[in-house]
């Protein structure tokens, strides 16, 4: 009886050891717990002090840098509040729709940008049908047209002589050789636009002008490019404003365009694409029929040195304009109105062929001067061939 009352005892002492030993290990596990959830709320509590308004605010004012590491803050509360939610198949489905959306926005984009490029591709041949360069009939055919006056004339290039010099036969004379079929076309008055059309309708930024280069002369400038590299000219078209915000200071713009075009590109024919102002009459159109189409009128517009800045190879100038004019006359009668020839120099110390070409007027359409570059383009090519 007094062995099994031992025995008892040692069974009570096993479990009460065994008991003290499991409550040990579980005050022990508690304190590590409450540690870490402590640590936990200090985090929490730094997040929201970092995250509150006034004090980020201040700091990222202040120091930039603290910009970054508080939006890293509040990324990571983020994170946590969805994570305390604890809604992770809600959460998963989530992230599954948007990446589900975001390729579907990604093939529709894909299928807009196919269908455009198709719809490119057919108006780039339907557009780019060269001129045809023999036996087409022109005539003016000018709507209450601007008498065009000239005072200096070289076989049917007709010449407006706006400078003091006397101009002989020598400095008329286009005894010129194009042998380099790089081209440079920019605009030093981008934003110049024309009589808005059914095809063509704009929201006008200024009187026949907009910002939207689309329906501007830097358009007719594509359209030039287009052209020309169907002849095999290699062309560089800059399609940056110049007069735009500030219509003052655009020619010193431009200038800086064209000198840093000429570091990768050289060229001799420079083009300063514009169109015409007439400020008397906003329904002047210029316009040659030529075949069974409409194009409007282009002007040369020469620059000199009379206005007292250098300007050594003015006279090259001139000589390349007439070189066109003169085959144009043939080709296309009526394309061009008389040669412009003025004090100013307009940045044409430039290049050996440097010139301002204006299309049309303000009362043109957009369609008449994109027909102009098919026929302009046309006669590039036979002077290059010369």
């Amino acid at each position: 009886m007094f062995n099994v009352t031992v025995l008892k005892m040692k069974d009570i002492l096993k479990y009460i050891l065994g008991v003290c030993l499991i409550i040990a290990v579980l005050m022990t596990m508690a304190k590590i717990f409450s540690k870490k959830s402590s640590q936990e709320n200090k985090t929490q509590s730094k997040l929201r002090i970092f995250s509150s308004g006034g004090l980020t605010s201040c700091l990222d004012s202040t120091i930039p840098s603290i910009e970054v590491v508080n939006k890293e803050y509040n990324e990571i509360e983020e994170e946590n509040t969805e994570i305390n939610q604890g809604n992770y198949p809600e959460q998963f489905l989530k992230t599954e729709i948007s990446s589900i959306k975001a390729i579907e926005e990604i093939e529709k984009d894909s299928k807009i940008k196919e269908n455009k490029e198709e719809n490119n591709k057919e108006v780039t041949k339907e557009e780019m049908t060269l001129a045809s360069t023999s036996g087409v009939q022109s005539e003016v055919v000018t709507q209450n047209p601007i008498a065009n006056k000239y005072n200096a004339q070289y076989g049917k290039v007709q010449i407006k002589n706006q400078t003091t010099f006397a101009l002989t036969e020598e400095m008329l004379k286009p005894d010129i050789i194009i042998n380099n079929k790089n081209v440079l076309i920019f605009h030093t008055h981008s934003c110049e636009s024309y009589t808005s059309s059914e095809k063509y309708p704009y929201v006008a930024t200024g009187n026949f002008r907009t910002t939207d280069l689309n329906y501007t002369v830097t358009r007719v400038g594509t359209e030039l490019e287009n052209y020309l590299k169907q002849y095999q000219f290699n062309v560089v078209h800059n399609t940056s404003y110049h007069d735009y915000p500030a219509y003052n200071g655009s020619y010193t713009r431009s200038l800086q365009t064209v000198e840093n075009m000429l570091k990768t590109t050289q060229a001799d024919i420079i083009i300063d694409l514009h169109r015409d102002a007439i400020g008397s009459r906003a329904d002047y159109a210029p316009t040659v029929k030529i075949g069974d189409e409409y194009a409007a009128q282009i002007m040369f517009v020469i620059g000199t040195n009379e206005g007292g800045l250098l300007h050594p190879n003015w006279n090259q100038n001139l000589k390349f304009a007439i070189k066109v004019q003169q085959k144009a006359e043939e080709m296309y009668p009526g394309l061009f109105k008389p040669i412009t020839l003025t004090t100013s120099r307009y940045n044409q110390h430039t290049g050996k062929y440097a010139n301002i070409i204006e299309v049309g007027a303000t009362g043109n359409t957009m369609e008449q001067c994109l027909n102009s570059m098919k026929y302009l383009s046309a006669v590039f090519n036979e002077i290059a061939k010369e």
